[in-house]
């Protein structure tokens, strides 16, 4: 009698690729289950946390810094294209320091509010959005706090025990 397998034409499943197989499953329900939320309304658009950043200020896109391509940058490639740069040619430079072909970086930041190597956000004209970033700036700077306190906590009863004796 020929195995199951033998049978239907298949392999037995690695249990990695099962593994990848069910999260990569699990992963698309998420999707579509978020989709549907969105489509009944009962998605809060206000909890940026599951929305996309607002665009970067206009004066933000503006005042980014136009750099001049020099013979020891020539060769550098575009993140977005993947086009080398030229000697000479002007490229834009964001506050990270990489640098973008203006086609490539100007269309991006019309849509999102960061670069999109390292995420450093620039400014955004929507007061909803950086009031959310500061909230969330104070927030992580709490727990920077606390985490502090708790590594310091022992080295302190440490000392006083030894100053005790």
């Amino acid at each position: 009698m020929a195995s199951y397998f033998d049978e239907h034409d298949c392999e037995p499943t690695n249990p990695e690729e099962q593994y990848r197989q069910n999260a990569l499953l699990e992963l698309a329900r998420s999707l579509m289950q978020g989709l549907d939320l969105m489509d009944s309304g009962t998605f809060d658009s206000s909890d940026w946390d599951h929305r996309l950043p607002p665009p970067a200020a206009k004066t933000a896109v503006q005042t980014l810094t136009v750099v001049v391509i020099s013979p020891e940058q020539a060769g550098l490639k575009c993140p977005v294209c993947l086009l080398e740069f030229e000697e000479r040619e002007t490229v834009r430079e964001m506050p990270c320091k990489h640098l973008f072909h203006a086609g490539c970086i100007l269309p991006w930041l019309g849509k999102t509010n960061s670069c999109p190597l390292c995420r450093l956000e620039l400014p955004t004209d929507n007061p909803e959005y950086e009031e959310f970033k500061k909230e969330k700036d104070v927030g992580a700077d709490a727990v920077r706090i606390l985490r502090t306190r708790e590594t310091m906590a022992p080295s302190a009863r440490a000392t006083r025990k030894w100053a005790i004796q």
